[in-house]
């Protein structure tokens, strides 16, 4: 019992008690009396001697205890996070590279939500000019889900590849029913989008080589939007075509700011097309 009483008294000791501990001054403030012997005995919680760091008895420790129970008791207030928007981009064999990577990183930039699609039966999509891009998932892994946006790069033959994908025309066809946006550039405005009739009654853009398909005055156009459907022309105006998305997904100051760590020249002041976006 002298042992216990002991172990017990050394370990709640004040500082200026615990410096020497086998010292004769220390053993008589812990010398064993009747009561620190029932002490020993008690629950430790229930025990009048138990000083804390701060000097709280037992006493003012439940009653703090009791209070930060009632505080965890307290339902807390929860923020709900805005979710982000979702970008769609598919790709295939022979998309064009350039497009797919600037889009994919100005709209991950701007804090979408950005899922790239294969098309085809594997991840491992070869581009255009040979560089290989691995998709997040293949393009079935799409069909029951909702997207913001969903944006197709150009390229030859990768447009064609992006045209006969079944699961792929169903969604673009469900974003124009839902009047939700959609997006297309080089050729495939004018190879996905316009034989399926996804740009009825729109003016649009196209690369060159396949403007004559679009039709209407706006061919012409950088970028060109139309309610929810965005055209671009090619590889050199990548940047602003995404940059567009941006903004039409949150607003040009979003874009604005995406744009400036870019070191993005401004826009040419250029007499504009019908439909053409203006710039930043």
């Amino acid at each position: 019992e002298h042992h216990v009483a002991v172990a017990i008294g050394a370990t709640l000791l004040p500082k200026a008690a615990k410096t020497n501990p086998t010292s004769a001054s220390t053993v008589r403030h812990i010398t064993p009396c009747a009561s620190l012997r029932r002490s020993a005995r008690l629950p430790v919680r229930n025990s009048p001697f138990l000083v804390g760091n701060r000097g709280q008895t037992n006493k003012s420790r439940l009653t703090a205890t009791s209070t930060r129970a009632k505080q965890q008791r307290t339902k807390p207030t929860v923020v709900m996070a805005s979710a982000a928007k979702t970008v769609l981009i598919p790709i295939a064999n022979g998309s064009e590279d350039m497009e797919t990577a600037i889009m994919v990183d100005v709209l991950r930039r701007s804090g979408a939500s950005v899922t790239v699609a294969s098309v085809e039966t594997d991840l491992v999509c070869t581009m255009a000019r040979s560089m290989k891009f691995i998709a997040d998932c293949l393009i079935t892994d799409c069909e029951d889900k909702s997207y913001d946006l969903v944006a197709l790069p150009g390229g030859m033959p990768g447009a064609e590849r992006l045209r006969d994908s079944e699961p792929l025309m169903g969604i673009v066809k469900r974003q124009a029913e839902a009047k939700k946006a959609y997006a297309a550039m080089c050729a495939s405005p004018a190879v996905v989008l316009e034989p399926s009739g996804l740009l009825d009654g729109l003016a649009a853009t196209a690369h060159p080589a396949f403007v004559d398909k679009i039709k209407g005055d706006s061919g012409e156009g950088r970028v060109v939007i139309d309610g929810n459907v965005i055209t671009s022309r090619g590889p050199g105006t990548a940047f602003e075509f995404a940059l567009a998305m941006v903004e039409f997904l949150f607003d040009s100051d979003k874009a604005k700011a995406v744009a400036g760590p870019m070191v993005m020249p401004p826009a040419e002041k250029a007499a504009p097309v019908p439909k053409e976006w203006p710039g930043l």
